[in-house]
């Protein structure tokens, strides 16, 4: 099967436009909780109803089905809402009720309210339940021939081994971003964790390129629960690196490093072969270096728009 870039945005990017097909969004919309904290009216994200009812009676969390929403109502500031978020997350893994906290990596993400205020943190392996949104950095890394321009892309296979999307292909580094760290020093540090390159050459040499933004619905291979929802926000940067780098797995999260001429990365795309957030990436680089354009592309103007979708919950 063969993949066209529109239906590798389609992938990622999987939960109805309000203004391009109202019915099925309401349609999905309707189906879930609001979360919201005490005090703000208003949606952090989008909880499956199978998810809200685990929190029905729980302490420190408002169910209300009228209305449907979730509230966190523990809590009057930032530790104090992530104190009492952990300790509900902490008994329902004890229970084994939730597969995505089989998962559990002992890293905080953020959650912000409107005017960009740190409402609270939750484990990242738990941020699917609530559907808030999360932000990660992804990198491309590549090479340029000095004669004829041509672009090639370091493009790394993850371990079999690794909880999410074994065995497929990434950026040449990508990671979350943990609670209180800036996004550049999130990816200075994902560059020394998964590629061995070093922070000098990546703070001298690494160009910021703005966000890819898109509406997630996991499914099995992201293991866990599917149809959880997941808004993204990925921080993206470009580094050109000498011929003499080469990028090395620091981590037992990457097997290896191919260095792909474009056509060969596209080829890999189309075969379905790349995690799917990681195809965004990819497709947002070719725009920006004039290699993917609307003279070539038919569906270039959906997928420009739809790389850099507006989220409906509050985001930095």
């Amino acid at each position: 099967m063969s993949f066209t870039n529109l239906s590798l945005v389609s992938q990622t990017d999987a939960f109805p436009y309000a203004d391009v097909d109202p019915a099925a969004y309401l349609a999905r919309v309707n189906t879930y909780y609001q979360l919201r904290v005490a005090g703000h009216d208003y949606a952090l994200g989008y909880v499956l109803p199978s998810v809200a009812e685990v929190f029905r009676g729980t302490p420190g969390w408002d169910l209300d089905d009228a209305e449907r929403i979730l509230t966190l109502s523990a809590g009057s500031d930032a530790d104090s809402r992530s104190a009492a978020v952990e300790t509900s997350l902490l008994a329902l893994r004890a229970t084994g009720h939730f597969k995505v906290l089989d998962k559990w990596r002992g890293e905080l993400y953020a959650v912000y309210g409107r005017d960009k205020e740190l409402l609270f943190r939750v484990e990242r392996a738990a941020s699917p339940l609530f559907g808030v949104v999360t932000y990660g950095v992804h990198l491309t890394a590549y090479t340029r021939d000095e004669v004829t321009g041509e672009i090639k892309i370091w493009t790394p296979r993850r371990a079999k081994t690794k909880q999410t999307y074994g065995g497929m292909l990434d950026n040449a580094v990508a990671g979350g971003i943990s609670a209180g760290e800036s996004p550049f020093e999130s990816l200075v540090r994902e560059c020394a964790e998964e590629a061995s390159l070093g922070e000098e050459l990546v703070r001298s040499r690494v160009k910021a390129a703005g966000t890819v933004t898109y509406w997630y619905v996991r499914d099995e291979r992201a293991g866990g629960e599917t149809g959880l929802l997941q808004p993204e926000v990925q921080y993206v940067y470009d580094l050109e690196l000498p011929k003499d780098v080469v990028p090395k797995p620091g981590d037992d999260e990457v097997e290896e490093f191919y260095l792909w001429s474009v056509e060969e990365v596209q080829a890999a795309m189309a075969r379905g072969e790349f995690k799917p957030n990681c195809s965004l990436v990819v497709l947002d680089f070719l725009i920006r270096h004039g290699i993917l354009t609307e003279a070539k592309e038919r569906d270039f103007i959906e997928i420009v728009s739809r790389l850099h979708r507006r989220l409906e919950f509050p985001t930095l």
